[in-house]
């Protein structure tokens, strides 16, 4: 496992990947990516499970490098945070290691749940935004002819497109957090 920018991203090996395809640990750090810093018993009393629990699986994540303990706090009452903002896995990270390639599959579609939950709270409030909100954030697709090389220059020059607007116009008042996604596959069966 290591950190492309300590501050923001850590990419993941395959032990990292296994301990984080966990439904409780997945959301421990999701809670903590969105929320900020929390105490085990926090986390445990917003997430609906048990201190213990939560504690545990604070310590899974902190050994493969996703959370952290922020050095605040006694005791039971320890501090943690998540330790960078994002983090990414490729199929190579996984390829020869089978209950690996399990847990990414997990991971995948775990987070494809998360976002179709998450899109279908916005269409049950996007009327309530002011028009301006509701004209542009909706969804795009595009269906596009490109070889593995091609895909990931696009892939390329989208992510550093994404990081030039990742952190926010001091003077833009307006700024709300924007989820955006990137879904790349085939449409057509695999080669034989």
């Amino acid at each position: 496992m290591k950190t492309d920018d300590p501050a923001s991203m850590i990419h993941l090996d395959a032990t990292a990947v296994k301990v984080l395809a966990h439904p409780l640990r997945s959301r421990l750090l999701s809670a903590l990516r969105a929320h900020g810093p929390a105490t085990a018993t926090a986390l445990a009393a917003k997430l609906g499970t048990n201190t213990g629990a939560t504690s545990y699986h604070l310590r899974r994540l902190a050994s493969v490098g996703l959370v952290e303990e922020t050095g605040e706090g006694r005791g039971r009452e320890r501090w943690w945070r998540a330790s960078t903002e994002m983090h990414g896995f490729t199929q190579r990270d996984v390829a020869y290691d089978a209950d690996a390639t399990a847990a990414a599959d997990w991971l995948r579609r775990y987070y494809l749940r998360s976002f179709v939950d998450r899109f279908e709270g916005w269409l049950d409030v996007h009327a309530s935004w002011p028009l301006e909100w509701q004209e542009i954030a909706d969804a795009s697709d595009y269906l596009l002819r490109l070889s593995p090389s091609r895909l990931a220059k696009l892939e390329a020059e989208a992510t550093a497109l994404f990081e030039r607007y990742r952190n926010p116009d001091p003077d833009d008042a307006e700024a709300k957090p924007v989820e955006i996604h990137l879904h790349a596959f085939p449409v057509e069966p695999p080669p034989r």
